[in-house]
């Protein structure tokens, strides 16, 4: 079978890198042309175009790049038409997968939406199009289960990869560190980067007894972490999951990572900064009452949340300062992670996710 991926960024690449294994694993003759990145190519040939060529985050950036835009989705509409695949997978991404998710229903292609639009976060209206245009959408949260019985979707859970990578990597991992650590993740963007590492680094001056580790993002390069880096500030790429297992606490850029830390339970603040103008106009879109991922799925507050001006060095350390061991909020957030890790089971996910893609394609 022929398969074409589109991941927009480093969490889709190694979410596309795990599934294109596991569709190998049932299907040997499986050939691949994708947009993604280095993970994905690993694990086969067919990379047509890198997501760091691609990645554009924010209302008032994506209006300031609107042609590059356009350019790169005609570009994989044409590379779509040209592979004519079995099957078109769709990894998160969903301003730009969503309208190659409408061109490939009008060319008669089958299509799969693996790691759902946050429709349930903001723009709901996407649902219609996920309604009109997908065949399989593959859910990772088990929130979204009951949200999505609601749209006309083909929509299954199928476990969460994040969820069971970490206890694979659990299982087998016995950490060596013997430095009190704090574990910094400030995104995989540049911009997050200028916007939230200033201040994460800025803590490391109230603790001297802790090593701060910022865990370098995969689309990142060291240079870009040259200006925040300093004689306590120590700088570790391919390691996240090593960092974490050693971590007494994190300071995190909201989105996956936050997830990740709850996982690996490290106690963590989470965080971000946005471009004003862009923030404003999400505002008026955006319905859910938390940015992280770990509130959402327990639906409450357990994560304390700094976005904005709360996303200060008084704030940060006072916060830090509970999570630390010995700390007031420290042994309570780590009972809610109990909790919110028995919402996700011991699914195998992408190998689940395969099969499904698999019988699609064949149908």
């Amino acid at each position: 079978m022929r398969y074409f991926l589109v991941a927009g960024e480093a969490s889709g690449d190694l979410h596309g890198a795990e599934l294109m294994g596991s569709i190998l694993a049932i299907d040997a003759h499986a050939e691949f042309n994708y947009w993604g990145g280095d993970e994905m190519e690993k694990t086969a040939p067919g990379l047509m175009k890198h997501y760091k060529e691609n990645a554009i985050m924010g209302f008032v950036e994506v209006v300031a790049n609107i042609r590059k835009i356009s350019k790169n989705l005609s570009d994989c509409k044409k590379a779509i038409l040209h592979f004519q695949p079995d099957v078109v997978i769709l990894i998160d991404y969903p301003g730009f997968n969503l309208r190659i998710a409408s061109f490939s229903k009008r060319n008669g292609l089958k299509t799969v939406y693996y790691i759902a639009p946050k429709v349930w976060a903001w723009k709901e209206n996407r649902a219609k199009i996920l309604e009109k245009n997908i065949d399989l959408m593959l859910l990772i949260f088990p929130f979204e289960i009951d949200y999505f019985r609601k749209w006309k979707v083909n929509a299954h859970y199928i476990g969460n990869p994040l969820a069971y990578k970490i206890q694979a990597f659990k299982s087998k991992y016995a950490s060596q560190n013997q430095t009190k650590s704090i574990a910094l993740l400030p995104g995989s963007r540049k911009q997050e980067l200028k916007r939230m590492l200033p201040t994460m680094v800025a803590l490391s001056d109230f603790y001297p007894d802790y090593e701060f580790i910022i865990c370098g993002a995969p689309g990142l390069e060291e240079k870009d972490y040259l200006p925040y880096l300093s004689k306590n500030i120590k700088l570790v790429f391919n390691q996240t999951y090593q960092i974490l297992a050693s971590a007494e606490a994190a300071v995190v850029c909201s989105g996956t990572a936050s997830l990740e830390t709850a996982f690996f339970n490290v106690p963590q603040i989470c965080a971000y900064k946005a471009n004003a103008a862009s923030l404003k106009i999400a505002k008026l879109f955006v319905k859910v009452k938390y940015m992280s991922l770990v509130n959402l799925c327990m639906n409450k507050e357990i994560v304390p949340e700094l976005l904005q001006e709360k996303f200060n060095i008084s704030t940060l350390k006072n916060q830090l300062d509970q999570l630390l061991i010995g700390g007031a909020s420290r042994n309570k957030m780590l009972e809610e992670y109990a909790q919110l890790q028995s919402l996700f089971g011991e699914i195998a996910p992408t190998k689940k996710a395969a099969t499904a893609i698999l019988k699609l394609a064949k149908a």
